[in-house]
């Protein structure tokens, strides 16, 4: 009863938890729906990819925010020296947040829905969603007690909290007649929504990174630096505007598409600097690789590289005709959800629960980790190269049967489902290790 009695008193942990239980279903329900592409009509009376894929997605969206409201809880409480503002918010958040995620994955698997494309559950399951969120930004900003000199990270915190709550409730305009009446402005809302979402929990993400990374360095230097505020603003911006390449292929004004390509190659400066601070990072990882979490931010690091060169390319104009709608989008998706966004919440993890060297089995964590990494990466290519065919096919090949395109797509697929079972399990043997040690500690 013991790691019961710790959650009662550490009920940041409990958001850890859940979302370490959700990304356990997301790859369980990612396999699923990997070998049905290679077997088609598979379990389709009980379990057919109509209903795979909502499952997958939603526990993978629901992961990555229930373990970001984790981090910020625990690294704020810890950079203040004292308690989140209210333990019963906190507790109060958890339960409706997590209840109303539980009932969402049980509508899916009775075939009930409701909503659209990652939000596919009934509208009426949003409501303690949202307001599971009102509490949390209410328990952040009474957690600052001060806004003067406050680090990036913070101010990333507070943003992302706020951001949130606003793309979420847009996301639901659809249910009012005057949004949902124009088609074009209908779809225009519901991607704008999408983006800043995503954009929104990854300033939860990039601020905790930048707090742990201090915290490992042991210098606040760069988080009152004017390049940290520099690059802070710059995603914030992106926050607002970088969604509008997502809709090239809609009628809409010229502006717009325009706003949104330039807005998303600023995100060339980003990768820019990661190219320029490649080396001392590298320097950085030798002195710190006996640290678990510091292992999941290089790597998160390599894949900010990759994902964010493939987005770059996506968000021109010219090639974007060619990668919409195709895996080349979930290639990215991917990248950025595992690579990164995966990674960082597992180093924050390690972090928070304080897994070093010594305390699990260096050699089977090592042994998971590589394979968790090189698994995502051909798995990553794979769907590249599903992706480029696919995209060939729809341009200039629309003679030829989707059915028999599929067919020439098979051995990608093959390789997709080989290598996602690979980091599959390499997830699944960290999730043990991090479950069995905070049984054995606390």
């Amino acid at each position: 009863m013991e790691p019961l009695h710790n959650l009662k008193n550490n009920p940041a942990h409990k958001f850890f938890f859940f979302g370490l239980f959700l990304l356990g279903f997301a790859l369980l329900f990612g396999l699923m729906g990997a070998l049905q592409y290679l077997v088609p009509g598979l379990l389709k009376e009980d379990l057919s990819f109509e209903k795979v894929r909502p499952l997958h997605v939603t526990a993978a969206v629901f992961w990555i925010i229930s373990s970001a409201v984790g981090a910020v809880y625990s690294f704020l409480a810890e950079r203040n020296e004292k308690p989140i503002f209210s333990k019963t918010l906190m507790d109060i958040q958890f339960y409706l947040f997590s209840g109303a995620t539980v009932l969402i994955l049980t509508t899916y698997l009775f075939g009930i829905f409701g909503g659209r494309e990652y939000w596919e559950f009934h509208p009426l399951l949003a409501i303690p969603i949202g307001l599971s969120w009102v509490l949390f930004i209410i328990n952040v900003f009474k957690s600052i007690h001060s806004f003067k000199k406050l680090p990036v990270y913070m101010w990333m915190w507070m943003t992302g909290a706020t951001f949130f709550l606003f793309t979420f409730i847009e996301s639901y305009l659809w249910l009012i007649p005057f949004f949902r009446s124009n088609i074009v402005s209908d779809m225009t809302i519901q991607w704008k929504s999408y983006g800043s979402m995503v954009g929104s929990w990854n300033q939860l993400i990039y601020g905790s990174s930048i707090y742990l990374m201090d915290k490992i360095s042991g210098n606040q230097k760069y988080s009152y630096s004017k390049i940290g505020f520099l690059l802070y603003f710059l995603g914030l911006f992106n926050l607002m505007f970088n969604w509008s390449h997502h809709i090239f292929t809609l009628p809409t004004p010229r502006f717009v598409q325009y706003i949104g390509y330039g807005v998303s190659m600023t995100e060339l400066i980003l990768l820019g600097r990661i190219i320029w601070l490649w080396r001392s990072s590298l320097t950085t990882a030798k002195k710190n690789y006996h640290l678990y979490s510091y292992r999941f931010l290089l790597s998160a690091d390599i894949w900010i590289l990759l994902t964010l060169s493939v987005a770059i390319a996506m968000s021109v104009p010219a090639i974007n005709v060619y990668t919409h709608g195709t895996h080349i989008t979930v290639a990215h998706t991917m990248g950025a959800t595992i690579g990164i966004n995966s990674f960082l919440l597992l180093s924050f993890i390690f972090d928070v629960f304080n897994i070093k060297e010594k305390k699990i089995s260096a050699k089977r964590f090592t042994c998971a980790f590589f394979t968790l990494n090189i698994s995502l990466f051909i798995f990553w290519v794979a769907l590249l190269v599903a992706g480029v065919l696919k995209a060939d096919w729809q341009m200039h090949h629309p003679e030829i049967l989707f059915a028999d395109m599929m067919k020439e797509l098979r051995p990608a697929f093959i390789v997709f489902f080989i290598s996602g079972i690979g980091f599959a399990t390499g997830f699944y043997i960290i999730i043990y290790k991090i479950v069995k040690h905070y049984r054995m500690v606390k």
